[in-house]
């Protein structure tokens, strides 16, 4: 959606400005929040006017593991008082790009029928930086509908090695 896009960008700009001393460490704590912020009963709460921005406030901080950080609160405080909570998960996205741009890495997603140990997605990471040309950050989702194999998604590149497509791929060459 390109307005909340519009919306997150130069929050998501400010705090990577802020932030210089410690991306990393932010970068863990916005995305602990995003995953906070984009549940669904925390936005309707959050969009309950008989609710407080304090009550919201401390709802969110409550659901945060650990301690948080006074820069996470301060910034936390300043999206709930200027209603930009549903914003969040979408601020998150623009800091991990910004935050790559500037280390010159990506993001790599391989979906994977089942999980992978440490030492074989280390050597996987290894193939797909070689095969992309950059560093990545990669995470592993579980997909089993791919029955086996990987599908590796960096930015709008796909590269599929999955069973099920290639089932796909053999049924259009005999059904032609």
């Amino acid at each position: 959606m390109a307005e909340i896009a519009t919306i997150a960008r130069p929050y998501a700009e400010a705090l990577f400005k802020a932030s210089a001393q410690d991306i990393a460490g932010t970068q863990a704590w916005l995305e602990a929040l995003s995953t906070i912020a984009a549940d669904a009963q925390v936005l309707h709460l959050a969009g309950n006017p008989l609710i407080s921005q304090v009550q919201v406030l401390e709802l969110v901080t409550s659901v945060f593991q650990g301690p948080m950080p006074e820069m996470a609160q301060n910034f936390l405080q300043l999206l709930i008082e200027n209603a930009r909570l549903s914003a969040l998960p979408e601020i998150a996205k623009q800091y991990r790009a910004l935050k790559n741009a500037q280390s010159g890495s990506s993001d790599a997603v391989v979906g994977s029928a089942f999980p992978i140990d440490a030492p074989t997605l280390a050597s996987v990471s290894q193939v797909l930086e070689a095969k992309f040309g950059r560093k990545l950050n990669v995470s592993v989702h579980l997909q089993p509908e791919l029955i086996g194999g990987i599908r590796v998604v960096v930015g709008d590149e796909v590269l599929d090695t999955s069973v099920k497509t290639r089932l796909e791929q053999m049924k259009v060459a005999l059904t032609a």
